[in-house]
């Protein structure tokens, strides 16, 4: 090789080298954030913001096409004077969740807490005044539980933010990108300086048709672990984790599952805890016409079924104007408290135990206890008065319990447990067997 072609060569990699990312390594903080994630089975999800005004959801701007001035003219009547930061942290921890996420900022554009960044924020913008992010982190900290915030990577108001797939109608002259990237970067240092446990990214989907838009999310997340190397950070671009993401999120599905139709391809990452968000009725952000609710039976069953798959339940709750929790919401977090404190136990903790699910419902373990929770009793082979389940066990159960009741039971050759119990009555929310091993 010519002697200046291999200087080029050798000094062009040496320039280069310090240009190449190092691969993330997550630190012990997070490492151990990461554990407790998964130990609290339950969070509660809060879309709140201006939008909970018109009552029509989160997506109201875009989906009406509203003039952005006008929406904007409503924070002037956005006065939450029934918000009590204690009683909906109070109202959380009885229901049996670990940790709270809350939409510090949504896709309008309306920042939730007394940000520096731009007027249009609670504190500057309307009459209301306070601060409810930190006041809500507070109340949820001094109970012992976990705060996360929500923030969204578009923005639909802003004019340097480039128009994706959603929103309203923007001039495309004064889009620039890399200073809203800034704007971004100095909204997530005033956030962090509030100590949440993590970070909920959502908004990548907006430009997805674009192949090379210069997302750059990995100055975001090195920003973020660069401050606080055990918070968490998860990103709702329904595909498996990317290079400094913290945990995987699935929207409306359970993990493998694909009924919303947001998780197609989406694969199920071994390496990092997994969290399934859902509405309690229909909509994310409060809708005045959306009374369908789902039963308690039915978000117990959710939250269930998503540990025996090794994930979390994020459920959501629309706030209203006032600042108060929709009493539908508040009477199944009630009914959700009420089964938590007396089974929380088989889920909290608790993951996956590689029993496939069954007709009749699915299986949690801790390691030292499995779990088996009877979903659909009319599944069981029964004979009308005695059900008996069959299913691959590992090792040999030191005891098999129904409540206080041990249940007769016999252990094959070929490592199938059968047990015996009395047919479950089919109002029942769950019935659960311990098996100890």
């Amino acid at each position: 090789m010519d002697k200046k072609l291999f200087w080029a060569l050798f000094a062009c990699l040496a320039l280069c080298a310090p240009l190449a990312r190092a691969q993330y390594v997550p630190s012990e903080g997070n490492l151990q954030s990461r554990k407790e994630f998964s130990q609290r089975r339950l969070g509660i999800f809060l879309h709140w913001g201006i939008y909970s005004s018109y009552a029509q959801g989160e997506w109201y701007l875009s989906t009406h096409q509203l003039d952005t001035s006008a929406y904007k003219q409503a924070a002037g009547g956005f006065y939450p004077a029934q918000f009590d930061a204690a009683a909906w942290a109070d109202a959380f921890r009885e229901a049996g969740a670990g940790y709270v996420t809350l939409t510090s900022r949504h896709h309008d554009g309306f920042s939730m807490y007394a940000t520096r960044q731009t007027p249009f924020n609670i504190v500057d913008a309307t009459p209301f005044g306070r601060d409810p992010l930190k006041e809500l982190t507070e109340a949820v900290h001094a109970r012992g539980m976990r705060m996360h915030y929500y923030y969204s990577l578009i923005d639909w108001i802003r004019p340097d933010y480039p128009k994706g797939s959603s929103g309203v109608a923007k001039d495309p002259s004064r889009a620039n990108y890399n200073h809203y990237l800034e704007f971004e970067k100095a909204q997530l240092r005033e956030l962090l300086a509030y100590g949440p446990e993590a970070i909920w990214f959502d908004g990548k989907w907006d430009h997805d048709g674009e192949k090379d838009f210069p997302w750059q999310l990995e100055s975001l997340y090195s920003l973020i672990h660069g401050i606080d190397p055990s918070c968490l950070v998860g990103n709702n671009h329904h595909s498996l984790p990317i290079d400094g993401e913290d945990f995987q999120m699935f929207e409306r599905d359970l993990p493998g599952e694909n009924k919303s139709g947001y998780s197609g391809g989406q694969g199920v990452s071994e390496q990092v805890p997994l969290e399934t968000c859902e509405t309690m009725n229909s909509a994310w952000g409060y809708r005045v016409d959306d009374p369908h609710y789902k039963s308690v039976k039915q978000l117990v069953h959710l939250l269930v079924r998503a540990a025996a798959k090794g994930a979390n339940l994020l459920l959501n709750i629309g706030p209203q104007a006032s600042g108060e929790l929709p009493a539908p919401a508040l009477e199944r977090l009630r009914g959700m408290g009420a089964w938590m404190a007396e089974n929380g136990h088989t889920v909290n903790g608790c993951g996956a135990t590689g029993i496939p699910p069954q007709a009749w419902g699915v299986s949690t373990s801790n390691g030292k206890t499995l779990y088996l929770h009877i979903l659909e009793p009319g599944n069981l082979v029964s004979d009308g008065q005695r059900a008996v389940i069959t299913l691959p066990i590992k090792g040999k159960p030191a005891r098999v319990t129904l409540g206080a009741a041990k249940l007769p039971w016999t252990l094959s050759k070929d490592g199938f447990l059968s047990i015996t119990l009395p047919l479950p009555s089919p109002e029942t929310i769950d019935t659960i067997i311990t098996i100890e091993l």
